[in-house]
């Protein structure tokens, strides 16, 4: 994690980076010139999230996991339209971006609608379009129609698309308490033949799994044993998980999402991060819905990460501040398969985001560990003042610039209100 001082970031045309280095080694150009004070850093990136749900934040927030699921959020989302989920995306990806989020890795339904929100803030999303079997889903058709409409948007548009590629598809099954073992295994079959994402909820409470751990083990065992690993698969939650299963995780290279805030809330249990990193298991951090975090913010998941991790081993270095920064940016992108994004580097997207030093949270900002420091435990969200997504401002003294916040949350109330009749 290291700091450079009065450095430079050149982005060429078409929106990646070109040269980062100190100011004095920066090669010249004609190019328009932005110079900002405090610390210019990459975008967040948010591996598990289900960010229309935005419209649902507050509801059944005093439930545990299944009944949340059963008794709230499924019979509330059976009312959202598709403008109500394009409404949802656009207050919740406002919220990220003011935190300094540049990605997010979402999971949700009616996805033209996630994308018509991307491509109007301007942010960047890898969409892994639900596939499931749940009460009030019957309405989007059978497992195996979601798992084909996915497969046909991928052979259309290619897996990424959009102004930047800000848009990149893959294949999102619930979880294995949600479908049969079939569709993940065919599911799995699909995205390893186009190199997609395979984004998944994997042993998230005690108790969702019984009946694929009464026949094979665990789902981590489940999808070894029917041949499910091996692509570019990507784990939400793995909180419940064995010794064998983290092995399982290590052998396929299989990365971990790590949603400390939400599993907290619904009392889902701890994830075993340390361990799973001691592994080799690559791992990002994760919010989650917005309905059961109850926020979007991924620097309160940089502390809570870090925080359980050190309690669960009673190990104050377990995950330090410049490991739980990378797990936000650079870690996190790797967890995705993607090496252009959470890094300033030569090739990668200039996605980047400006945080003010001119506060009390940094008290030395000129001694680079301290620096750090005081960015993750004490300045968090609140320090971004302006985030770019490939070259292009996308907010601005915090600010989006692409739309009007006061309609973008009233948009979000108008579907709160028809949710709650």
């Amino acid at each position: 994690m290291s700091v450079l001082r009065d450095a430079v970031v050149d982005v060429d045309e078409t929106g990646r980076i070109a040269h980062v280095g100190p100011l004095a080694d920066a090669p010249a150009t004609a190019a328009p010139v932005q110079r900002v004070t405090g610390l210019l850093m990459p975008g967040l990136v948010n591996t598990h999230a289900h960010t229309p749900l935005t419209v649902l934040r507050g509801k059944g927030g005093d439930l545990p996991l299944m009944r949340w699921l059963t008794e709230v959020v499924w019979p509330a989302e059976a009312k959202l339209g598709p403008a109500d989920v394009r409404d949802g995306m656009l207050a919740g990806t406002a919220e990220m971006l003011r935190g300094g989020v540049t990605t997010s890795t979402e999971m949700y339904f009616q996805n033209e609608n996630v994308v018509e929100a991307v491509l109007a803030i301007g942010s960047r999303v890898v969409l892994t379009p639900g596939i499931i079997t749940a009460p009030g889903m019957e309405r989007f058709g059978t497992w195996q129609q979601m798992r084909d409409a996915i497969t046909r948007w991928i052979d259309a548009d290619g897996l990424r698309s959009g102004p930047a590629e800000r848009i990149e598809l893959g294949y999102g099954p619930h979880s294995a308490y949600t479908l049969p073992t079939e569709a993940i295994v065919s599911t799995a079959a699909l995205a390893k033949e186009r190199g997609a994402l395979l984004h998944m909820h994997v042993a998230e409470a005690p108790g969702e799994d019984d009946a694929v751990r009464a026949e094979y083990g665990s789902v981590p065992a489940m999808m070894e044993a029917t041949g499910s690993l091996g692509g570019r698969v990507l784990a939400a939650h793995a909180i419940q998980l064995s010794d064998d299963d983290v092995a399982i995780l290590a052998r396929h290279d299989v990365a971990v999402a790590h949603c400390p805030g939400s599993n907290a809330k619904l009392a889902a249990g701890v994830a075993r991060l340390t361990d799973l990193r001691a592994a080799g298991v690559r791992t990002g951090l994760g919010t989650d819905s917005p309905a059961s975090n109850d926020d979007l913010d991924l620097w309160e998941e940089q502390r809570l990460a870090s925080l359980f991790a050190r309690q669960r081993g009673a190990d104050a270095t377990a995950l330090t501040a410049a490991g739980a920064l990378a797990m936000a940016t650079r870690e996190g992108a790797r967890a995705l398969g993607r090496d252009d994004l959470g890094v300033l580097a030569p090739g990668a997207w200039a996605d980047m985001a400006h945080v003010r030093v001119d506060d009390a949270a940094f008290v030395d900002p000129d001694d680079d560990d301290q620096l750090i420091s005081n960015l993750v435990w004490a300045s968090g969200s609140r320090g971004v003042r302006d985030v770019w997504v490939a070259g292009e401002p996308v907010l601005a003294d915090g600010a989006p610039t692409r739309v009007d916040p006061a309609e973008v949350l009233a948009g979000a109330r108008r579907v709160a209100a028809k949710v709650r009749m």
